[in-house]
């Protein structure tokens, strides 16, 4: 399938648009002689799509409104077309965007009423109900930690981009530690890690801003030696204020590299969450995705890291998985329920073009995804809310991924990357800083990269640490007296 566009109106939204139906199809330039492909064209007053689908063409074209949004109009025009012909509807209707909530939060800031809100989603985007009362108690949820924020705090992410295999669905800037280059790359990496560091928290204090959490993930940051994760953990402990944190996040993702000593030196130098990532508990899934680990031995990591004292850990799951049923996605959702973590968070299966499962053509078309997370119904019986959600180019059936937690377990940092609250300090490699002026400045948001691959951050570690100087002139544009009045 590939995609045409022509016409100012035919941009981003109806790229995207299209590929809610069809997230393989390629970009064209001109019409193909032979295959599938979708073709939208806006003029000053008409629009027209058409639909190239197994041999046969269907085409609509509509006469514009002076004062509509030419955008809109066009895209809705596309997807009528595309919900007839394919028979589908998409329970996020023709949304595209990644963060539902977060619509609802601005909207409301801008002084709509519930009722307006609603019918945004339902009639404007073609949202289903139930995917509306999902944002909407989202939404209500996440309302005490929105009045709450402060714009001048900050939170800061380490990454760590190491990890003993990778998955097939994998497409982060991460490389596995069984050969002997990468492992020469691991030291010097966590040495330039916590140099990073110390300028982030000095360039926090020049600013005024206050750290509220701290997440170390990747990657899988227990790749590192415990020696390493020592350093690194100790190192943080030493330059940045724990006690004055909210939440201190480290992900321990994987037993085939988590064990008793890692888990007690995260519990010792101060974290206070952790994740512990199955995705599933079926053993024939594991090995169809990569892992080199069985279902028992999370369990014992599991039971491990109650014993190094953590109380509050979370469990990544996802829908959709490689050989992966209804019932055995039931199976690994009542087996993470019965651990009885304080998080479980249920990922759709993304589709990403540098995965192996796309790269390798591994993927299918998984059609039973949405019966799938139907059952997570039962985690409202077992005690757990909905408190953050995105969503994702490429995820199975347009569906979204849920954070859900038990009472007063929410996760600070998952809702303040994900309703972009405040600014996000980054280090490490593939790094992406996002700096944040929230309320009426909505949208004022500037991004500082780093370098992507271990490598290059390493060699080019002084233009790193000359970045930081962004991060302080986009703050000297406003006094903190002028940040906090928008």
């Amino acid at each position: 399938m590939q995609i045409i566009l022509c016409g100012g109106a035919a941009g981003y939204e109806a790229e995207h648009t299209a590929r809610l139906f069809f997230p393989a199809a390629d970009r064209a330039n001109t019409v193909p002689e032979t295959g599938d492909f979708v073709a939208v064209c806006s003029h000053e007053k008409t629009d027209f799509v058409l639909l190239h689908l197994d041999g046969k063409s269907y085409w609509r074209t509509a006469l514009r409104d002076a004062d509509a949004d030419a955008e809109y109009a066009l895209c809705r025009l596309l997807y009528t077309l595309l919900c007839d012909v394919t028979k589908r509807t998409l329970p996020w209707g023709m949304m595209t965007g990644v963060r539902p909530v977060r619509i609802i939060h601005d909207l409301r800031a801008a002084g709509w009423q519930e009722d307006a809100i609603r019918d945004r989603f339902l009639q404007h985007f073609s949202c289903t109900p139930e995917k509306f009362r999902l944002a909407l108690s989202i939404a209500d949820l996440q309302r005490p930690v929105l009045d709450a924020a402060d714009p001048m705090d900050c939170s800061v992410y380490a990454g760590i981009p190491f990890c003993p295999t990778r998955c097939s669905y994998c497409s982060f800037v991460s490389r596995t530690v069984g050969d002997k280059a990468t492992r020469a790359l691991v030291q010097p990496y966590v040495d330039k890690l916590c140099e990073e560091l110390t300028a982030i928290r000095r360039t926090a204090d020049r600013c005024g801003l206050r750290i509220r959490t701290f997440y170390i993930g990747g990657g899988t940051p227990t790749s590192l030696s415990a020696a390493q994760l020592e350093q690194l953990m100790s190192h943080i402990a030493a330059t940045f204020d724990l006690a004055a944190l909210d939440e201190y996040t480290v992900e321990a993702g994987r037993p085939d590299c988590t064990d008793a000593e890692k888990l007690r030196i995260i519990k010792q130098y101060g974290a206070t969450r952790i994740s512990i990532n199955p995705q599933t508990f079926s053993d024939e899934v594991l090995r169809n995705i990569g892992r080199r680990h069985t279902a028992a031995d999370i369990i014992t990591c599991f039971a491990a890291a109650r014993a190094a004292g953590h109380d509050n850990i979370n469990m990544d799951l996802i829908a959709g998985l490689p050989g992966d049923t209804v019932e055995g996605f039931a199976q690994s959702l009542q087996q993470a329920i019965a651990l009885n973590p304080e998080n479980i968070t249920v990922h759709t299966l993304t589709l990403k073009r540098a995965s192996d499962l796309v790269v390798e053509h591994r993927a299918a078309a998984y059609d039973d995804v949405s019966a799938m997370l139907r059952h997570c119904d039962t985690l409202y019986d077992a005690g757990y809310h909905p408190y953050y959600m995105y969503r994702q180019k490429g995820t199975l059936q347009n569906l979204e991924n849920i954070g859900w937690a038990k009472p007063g377990r929410d996760c600070l940092y998952n809702i303040y990357i994900m309703e972009e609250i405040h600014s996000i300090l980054s280090a490490g490699a593939g790094g992406s800083t996002k700096l944040v002026i929230p309320g009426r400045r909505r949208g004022k948001i500037e991004r500082v990269f780093n370098f992507k691959y271990p490598t290059e951050y390493i060699d080019r570690f002084d233009e790193v640490l000359a970045r930081k100087q962004t991060v302080e002139d986009f703050y000297a544009r406003y006094t903190p007296q002028e940040i906090r009045r928008t």
